[in-house]
């Protein structure tokens, strides 16, 4: 299979609510039009942690290892992501 990097936004969920992500990660195509998502590389330019922060405050907190493992093995239209 051919394995490619790319780039999709996504949401994650902190005490102050959704929050808007930006994931970079490596997928297989399926299709000609559909990739499966195998491991997310970075969540907002950051490897993915245990206590990440969109602003540096402690109501933007989320965990990027669980929105990393809820990420792989999705299946994704190519029309909706970036490829790197």
């Amino acid at each position: 299979m051919l394995t490619v990097t790319v780039k999709y936004n996504s949401s994650v969920l902190t005490a102050a609510g959704w929050r808007s992500v930006t994931i970079v990660a490596g997928a297989n195509y399926l299709s000609a039009k559909r990739v499966e998502i195998i491991s997310v590389d970075s969540i907002d330019g950051l490897t993915p942690s245990n206590n990440m922060t969109r602003t540096g405050s402690k109501r933007q907190t989320y965990n990027g290892v669980y929105y990393s493992n809820n990420e792989s093995g999705k299946v994704k239209n190519i029309s909706s992501l970036e490829l790197i």
